[in-house]
């Protein structure tokens, strides 16, 4: 049976779960996740070689991929079991009150069916039962996907495995769904009444084309898009005197790691002028091997972006990558601009999917500070540093004020799925800077709160009801109490 639906029919099935889903209690909502992730794993060994062959990411790498994709599974079950994502306030009726205060109990429900587009550089841990899809599962929300085009063959085996898991245990098959790849189907779906929010990884270009969608529509919904980052790392002058060659070969090594797919990537190092952290960079690149990229859009997108900063006359090139035709593969490139430049050109502050960096070179630890308050928004941005180096305390409220995530001696490439991971950051890194698509705190996009008055117990949601029978997290006047 194929997992692609229409529109029309992907959003009928959705919305005709909708309330049956949101009303599933805890530990039924948090199996059917671990299920979903039980038959993945089951799965890997034949899922892993059509990822290979549609992505051109290596075994290993995919191989662990959906290790990270189940992990965020489970990591959400637990999240789902808990039930502090809720946020269960109760305050309780006190009529000798002036004025009187009436029963008010509070928690977060489920927005109802959300559309995920997949990302095409992570095939399984951002694609079709990526954390979007599993944050919004957990938050009680039927899924349709609009799968990326980059691997369709996997995407229809991920889905296929994913619905049959949820059959087996007891779920109806409008959970989740998906449509085409193609283009159309993924506007229509932003424009379908019956979707109440969209989660969207990928260019900004794109992103910012769904969004007006869903703010245009005559009701309008949120849009939580994940659109790109530079994630500069800024090295003081501390830090390059003990270790600049170090940290040169850190900084390849994640600029490169995957040819640079990642939208943590750090597109900047801005360190001192210093012919050591040059030396070691150039001969660090080098002897990085020619990669594919995931496909032929994504790789002009790539050689368009370095041939505009090649013409750029104050920009030196390093280390001077480009296209092997035989092979399609691509070399890494290595710029280097003084501080200066970028401050007079924002262009350079933009980012560039694929294997290439720019080292930012400054003659005064000051441009560091002028640099850090011209930023765009980021995903991550970092410190190599010494632990008292003067110019950090000036230099990470800055850091703090653009980026989700702020780093101390290390690389923004490698996004942990934690608790307390934040994957996010201020326009254009994100759409929702409030939010994040990665972590246990992803579920809160996807569900909003509302206060019952003076209900009686009958007509309460579980959580809400005296007694606690779900035995979540609740605030009680005012008091917290864990169960």
């Amino acid at each position: 049976m194929s997992t692609v639906m229409s529109v029309e029919q992907a959003c009928a099935a959705a919305k005709e779960v909708a309330q049956w889903y949101a009303d599933t209690d805890l530990p039924t909502r948090a199996g059917l996740l671990e299920a979903i992730a039980d038959a993945m794993d089951a799965a890997r060994d034949d899922l892993v070689p059509i990822a290979v062959d549609e992505s051109r990411l290596g075994v290993d790498r995919l191989t662990g991929e959906v290790g990270r994709t189940t992990g965020q599974l489970r990591l959400m079950a637990q999240v789902v079991r808990e039930g502090a994502y809720l946020g269960v306030v109760l305050d309780t009726a006190l009529p000798e009150a002036t004025p009187p205060r009436p029963d008010l109990r509070r928690m977060r429900v489920p927005l109802g069916p959300v559309a995920v587009f997949a990302a095409s550089n992570f095939p399984f841990a951002f694609s079709t039962l990526g954390g979007d899809t599993a944050s919004a599962l957990a938050a009680g929300c039927p899924v349709v996907v609009k799968p990326n085009p980059g691997h369709p063959r996997l995407s229809d085996a991920v889905m296929a495995i994913a619905q049959e898991a949820l059959r087996a245990a007891g779920a109806p098959d409008g959970v989740l769904t998906m449509v085409s790849h193609e283009l159309q189907d993924g506007i229509d779906l932003v424009n379908d009444d019956r979707i109440e929010a969209v989660a969207f990884t990928g260019s900004q270009r794109g992103g910012l084309a769904l969004a007006r969608l869903a703010a245009d529509r005559p009701r309008p919904i949120p849009f939580f898009g994940e659109l790109g980052s530079v994630n500069p790392i800024f090295v003081t002058p501390e830090a390059a005197a003990d270790r600049g060659a170090s940290i040169a070969e850190g900084w390849v090594g994640s600029f490169t790691l995957g040819a640079g797919q990642f939208c943590t990537k750090p597109g900047l190092l801005i360190a001192p002028r210093d012919e050591a952290i040059r030396a070691a960079a150039v001969a660090a690149v080098g002897g990085v091997a020619g990669q594919g990229m995931l496909t032929s859009a994504i790789r002009d997108a790539f050689l368009r972006g370095v041939g505009e900063r090649t013409d750029i006359s104050s920009v030196e090139v390093l280390h001077e990558g480009g296209w092997d035709a035989d092979t399609d593969t691509v070399r890494a490139t290595l710029f280097a601009v003084p501080a200066d430049v970028v401050l007079a050109d924002p262009r350079l502050l933009e980012e560039c999917f694929g294997p290439m960096s720019l080292l930012v070179e400054y003659d005064d630890p000051q441009q560091m500070l002028a640099l850090a308050d011209v930023l765009p928004g980021l995903l991550a941005a970092g410190v190599q540093g010494q632990e008292n180096d003067a110019i950090v305390g000036d230099l990470m409220p800055k850091l703090v004020a653009h980026a989700g995530r702020v780093l101390w001696n290390g690389w923004p490439t490698g996004v942990a799925v934690t608790w307390s991971m934040q994957h996010g950051g201020p326009f254009p890194a994100t759409t929702a800077p409030a939010t994040t698509s990665v972590g246990a705190a992803a579920v809160d996009r996807f569900v909003r709160p509302v206060t019952w008055q003076g209900m009686p117990q009958s007509v309460l949601p579980p959580a809400l009801r005296d007694g606690n029978p779900w035995g979540v997290p609740r605030r009680v006047d005012g008091l917290m109490e864990l169960s």
